[in-house]
């Protein structure tokens, strides 16, 4: 029985040379992986748990690391890990992985691009260098996280985390200077600029709507003018009712009095009474 260890790669971002970027994050992730510890009797194999032994690292004997080359004008200028733009106009890629014992695990050629030995062989002493350089960094950071892990600290992505979250409802106390506070506060209103313009009456920037606020008076904006037009047609309606009654009252007043000089007023049963309205009807108020 053997362990099957599938490793899966996410790209969230790529800005070229995404071959040695997806390398160096397989080879650094499978030398950080920690399979559970196992123990075989005869064909009898258990599986322990984390809690019961401590996980065990796979058996890595080397780490092959990826170095890219582009090509321009048909080899005559070399490029070091490509962007996207730079692989965008490139004549041929040249992809060497090797480990830090110079062993070269696989070559790939790609573009239609003739290379001589020459070329290739200056592209394998360039990778060296780079690949002694990556493994370096590679078990540096490794020893780190396994010294912190021991530690009981945070290393790597856990150390990149931020402690204060937006969730947080508890914040560290800060202290406040109170003394000498009315000469600092005389100071601050001494350079501080003079108050802004008090305004008695709301200001009105478009019909229908006014500024409320401290020192302004509280205010409806402008009428529209179908409300103005209908409220002038109204007013005028009332002040012609009341002037038609007032009219109508005093020339009843007058043949009354004219009446009374010339002839005697009889009256009889048989006769209607002429009714005169003197106050006009109320006109039904306007519902908003």
């Amino acid at each position: 029985q053997v362990w099957q260890i599938r490793l899966d790669l996410h790209l969230l971002n790529h800005d070229g040379n995404i071959i040695d970027a997806a390398s160096i994050a397989g080879i650094v992730a499978l030398c950080h992986f920690r399979r559970p510890d196992v123990s075989v009797q005869g064909e009898e194999v258990t599986v322990y748990t984390p809690e019961e032994r401590d996980p065990v690292p796979l058996s890595i004997h080397h780490m092959p690391i990826c170095v890219s080359f582009a090509f321009f004008q048909q080899g005559t200028y070399l490029l070091v890990d490509p962007s996207e733009r730079e692989e965008c106009v490139m004549d041929g890629l040249l992809v060497i992985a090797m480990n830090k014992h110079r062993e070269i695990c696989t070559i790939q050629s790609s573009g239609g691009i003739m290379l001589v030995t020459d070329q290739v062989l200056r592209c394998s002493k360039i990778t060296a260098v780079k690949v002694a350089e990556i493994t370096e960094l590679i078990q540096k950071a490794l020893e780190n996280d396994q010294k912190v892990r021991k530690e009981g600290g945070k290393f790597g992505f856990a150390e990149s985390i931020p402690n204060q979250k937006i969730t947080a409802f508890k914040m560290e106390s800060a202290a406040v200077d109170t003394n000498n506070v009315e000469e600092q506060a005389e100071e601050i209103i001494t350079k501080a600029d003079p108050p802004s313009e008090v305004f008695a009456k709301p200001i009105l920037h478009t019909p229908g709507t006014a500024q409320i606020g401290e020192g302004i008076e509280n205010s409806w904006g402008d009428l529209e003018e179908s409300e103005r037009e209908e409220a002038a047609e109204e007013e005028g309606e009332s002040e012609a009712t009341a002037f038609e009654c007032q009219k109508m009252e005093t020339e009843d007043t007058s043949t009354m009095t004219e009446t009374k000089k010339d002839e005697p007023i009889v009256v009889s049963d048989s006769e209607e009474e002429d009714v005169v309205i003197l106050e006009p009807q109320e006109l039904p108020k306007k519902t908003r």
